[in-house]
Order: structure tokens, then sequence, then C-alpha cells
């Protein structure tokens, strides 16, 4: 959803700490607010002040640009009445905010009470007004026939144990489980995602503060929070998505593709699939086919040829042989079909041919060697080594790499990721909170190498030349898409970055490297992946 003066939203808890600087944030961008909290002072002074910035944008209405309505959110009926009031000023709901909370008033192992005013209290005010807040927003929004945000107010804490406040943690990992569970409202326009930081410097904060707060590297600066929310606004594709924000990492979503892969049950699309794709035949022909290069050329259609061999068994002691099921396609084949990975004169290289073509594979071990222990027939296995265009290949089990399945995806990891994840967290020492460029990012490495630079929590700057391509890399979360075709990437990074990139991640050359040099900032880091234009 595009932030837009315009717009409406509720904000719970909207006159104290988080809730207070999205308040004002809002109404930066002239979206109309309603504050709600329990405070009348706090709230009043932060809607005089949200009004102030809203009215930049707004001049002459018959409503109020922003609201005030004192509201205990564990009251169902203010609360209720709270909704209703926005709803029938602005005439709907686009965005909800439920940010009021509070800290673990004394140990719950100390309450001689039955905890209503303690740790009862806790859990209604971070759980249960919560689950109220959105139900209502929810409603609202289906109301309005329009499409609408909410976003939850969760902690790090509800992540991972925080062992001096187990009521304020457990009410947190509510709150994001809750949130989880409500992705497929996304199917009636509704996006409800969570947002977890670590400790921000707050009123609660202060009083429910970490004694390892050193460790996590201090507050989070509200900034970064605002901006983390704002994502989750934006972003069309987050829906029952969990953002946690630290000092440590930056800005990434929880929990990781790979650990959600562990519990979430496959679609019966994706069931469908994963049956056809581990074909199991492993019977050993005689002969197979392979792709070979007879003559040294650029033109690898004319520097290849596909040839039948014998295959012999039995295997090498130390060899593993592959039943090919998809191989990779990289620019490098062609230069490896003109010799330009050789050494020597052109007599030298030739005398050498022919060479076994294709760089990457993925498949199932159909025969393994006497001595290899630790692979198994029947295992889906890759290999980054010469021999990937064939439909077997013989290699020495040290360079079989064990996969969970033969799918295709696994071939983009290999030479295209590889290359992406250890020259941006080895070579260059990615970092949060840092400028990256990628050039040529819309090519294989470059699509990683914008990923990973995101999820490490950065903004990310990418060029290509066309729109299709700098729409894809929108998708991909690309902060700044330069399209070569149509803007001067030289102008737009002197305007826009005046203090220079702090990491590039170039694949180009030429004219491109000089361009990149020059915008390097004060210990800025560049690494050269490729001179595609040479």
């Amino acid at each position: 959803m595009e932030l837009k003066p315009g717009l409406s939203a509720l904000v719970t808890g909207g006159a104290s700490g988080i809730g207070r600087a999205l308040s004002l944030a809002l109404a930066q961008k002239g979206v109309f607010v309603t504050i709600v909290d329990f405070s009348e002072e706090k709230g009043k002074e932060v809607a005089a002040l949200a009004e102030k910035e809203c009215a930049k944008f707004h001049s002459g209405l018959e409503f109020p640009l922003v609201m005030f309505i004192r509201c205990d959110v564990t009251n169902a009926g203010e609360l209720k009445a709270a909704f209703e009031k926005h709803f029938v000023t602005y005439g709907g709901l686009d965005i909800c905010i439920n940010s009021a909370g509070i800290g673990d008033i004394i140990p719950f192992r100390n309450d001689r009470t039955d905890g209503s005013k303690s740790w009862r209290h806790t859990v209604n005010v971070n759980l249960i007004a919560v689950i109220d807040s959105t139900r209502l927003a929810i409603q609202a929004m289906q109301a309005a026939q329009k499409p609408g945000v909410i976003v939850n107010l969760g902690s790090a804490s509800g992540l991972y144990p925080m062992y001096i406040g187990p009521i304020y943690s457990a009410s947190k990992g509510g709150v994001v489980m809750f949130t989880r569970s409500l992705a497929p409202f996304k199917r009636q326009g509704i996006r409800i995602n969570v947002l977890c930081p670590e400790f921000v410097q707050t009123d609660l904060a202060t009083k429910v503060s970490s004694p390892h707060l050193d460790q996590l590297g201090g507050y989070l600066p509200m900034e970064l929070v605002v901006k983390g929310a704002f994502e989750l606004i934006r972003d069309e594709s987050k829906a029952g998505s969990c953002l946690w924000i630290t000092n440590r990492r930056g800005m990434e979503y929880w929990p990781t593709p790979a650990e959600e892969a562990k519990y979430r049950l496959p679609s019966s699309k994706a069931l469908r699939k994963s049956l056809v794709t581990v074909p199991m035949d492993l019977q050993i022909p005689q002969s197979f086919e392979k792709v070979v290069v007879h003559t040294l050329s650029h033109n690898f259609r004319s520097a290849i040829r596909i040839v039948r061999t014998a295959l012999r068994l039995p295997l090498k002691p130390d060899h593993v042989l592959l039943k090919v099921i998809y191989a990779g396609v990289n620019a490098s084949d062609v230069n490896f079909s003109s010799g330009r990975y050789f050494s020597g004169d052109g007599n030298d290289i030739a005398s050498r041919l022919p060479l076994d073509s294709g760089f990457e594979a993925v498949g199932i071990i159909a025969a393994i060697g006497d001595a290899v222990r630790n692979l198994k027939i029947g295992m889906p296995a890759a290999i980054m080594t010469f021999g990937g265009y064939a439909e077997f290949v013989m290699v020495p089990a040290k360079h079989i790499l064990p996969v969970a399945k033969p799918d295709p995806e696994v071939l983009a990891m290999l030479t295209s990721g590889l290359t992406a994840s250890i020259a941006l967290e080895k070579a260059a020492q990615m970092e949060s909170g840092k400028v990256v460029l990628v050039t040529a990012a819309a090519g294989g490495t470059g699509q990683f190498a914008v990923q990973l630079a995101k999820l490490s929590g950065n903004m990310v700057v990418a060029t290509c030349g066309g729109t299709e391509k700098a729409k894809l890399l929108k998708d991909l979360g690309v902060d700044r898409v330069i399209d070569y075709k149509v803007e001067n990437i030289k102008a737009v990074l002197k305007k826009e970055f005046p203090k220079g990139i702090d990491i590039v991640y170039e694949s180009v050359g030429g004219e491109m490297f000089d361009i990149c040099l020059n915008a390097l900032a004060v210990y800025g880091r560049l690494v050269v992946i490729g001179m595609i234009s040479q």
C-alpha cells in the first residue's frame, strides 16, 4: 500500500513510545490519524503535534485531521466505540497499528493475588487487546470493501525467551503466532503483519531493560522501527509476515524459509511436483551421451558436439557415478569453449581436446566406489565440476554436494548463489545499515546479491537495462533501481548518494567500473565479479 495523503490510520498506544513515533510519522505522510490511548494528557499532546504535520497536506476539511480517543484497550466496549468513531469520521480504515503494550508489573512468581492487576493485566493488554483490535480492524476494512493493512507490535522477546519478563515474552509470542496465522486474509485484500524490534528507548523498555543490552548493540533507533513498520505497510507481498529488527543484523524476516520448511506442509501442487522430480530409475546403461568441446570457438554451438561414450565399470574406489537430471547454463560455458580459461598458446590448448562441457549439475547418485563411505545410492546430489552436460558423470566423491532434492533451483544456488554469498559476506565483509550497489543486478548472480544485501538489513541500489528487469528488481526488494536506458547512473549516484556507496558488487567492467570506483564512500569496498562489457 502506498503511503499517501488521504489514507486513514488508527494507532492504539499512540500517545507514547513506538505508537507515538508511528502516529507522527503517518501524519507526516498526510495520513489522517486516530490516536487511541489511556493517557489523556500525552494523547492530546501527540494529537496536536500530528495535526500540525498533517495540515501541511490538507486544508478546509470539515472533519478533524487527527483525533485522540481516550480508551482502555482491555475494555471491549470502549475499544469498539473508538473503531466506530474512526470509521464514521473517515469513511473507512486503511491502516491499523496495534501498539499498546505494558511490561511485567511484578514477577508473576511473587504474585499473591489473582493476577488481575499484574500478570493477567499484562496478557490482557499485550495479547487479548491486540486480538480484539485486529478483529475490529478486519470488520471495518471488510465493511468499507477496501484493501487494508494491520501491523501488530510484537517484540524480539516473542521470538526468543526473555528470562526477566516471562509473561511479557509469552504475550508477545502469542501476538507473533496469532498474526502469522492470519496470512489467508490477504485473499480479501487485508494484510496483517507483526513487527518485532529488540529494545527501543521508550518508557516501557527502561522498565524491563535487559542486563545484556550492551551485547545486543544498545537501543534500536526509533527511525529503524518506523522504517520497518512502513515496509510492512508498503510491501504488497507481505501477509502474515514477522519482521525482526536488531542492531546486530538489521531487518530480517523470521523464520527463515529454511526454518519454515521444517514444519510447513506442502501444498497439493508442490506435493504433485515433488512426486515427479526424483526419478528413481537408476539402471546403469552400457553407454551414455554427453556434450564435448571438439574445437575452440566463441560460438558455442560450433564448438560442441554430442557424443556417445561407454560407461566403464567398476568405478574407481573413491569415485561416484551421478545420474544427471538438470544441468546449469552459464556464460562461462562460452569462455570455456573458446579456450579463455587455459594458459598457453592455441596449439597447446587444442591438444587437450575434446573437453567435457558443463560446469554444474544436479541428479541422483547411481553408483559408488568401494572406498566411499558417507554417500549412498539414490541420494540427491549436485556437482560443480566439468562434465555437467551429460546423462551420467563420474567424479571423485569429494566433489559431491548432497542436497535435499534434485530440483532445478539447486543449480541457481551453486555458481550464481555461492558467488554472491562469498563475495558479499567474505570478500566485502557485508554488515547491516550500509548502502550496497549491485551492477547488472537482473542477471543470475546479481539477483542473489540484491536479495542477500536486503536480507542483511541494507539499502540496496541496483543497475539494469529495461523496464521488465527494473520491475523484477523492485519485486526482489531493491530500494532504488537505476535503469541505464533512461537514467544516467553517474548522475543518479552523485545526486542521491552524496556520501558514497559502502559496498559495490560489480559485474560489468569498463566505464561502469570507473563510475563505481569513483562513487565509493570512505572505507567503501568494491568487489569485482566479472567484466561482461569486455
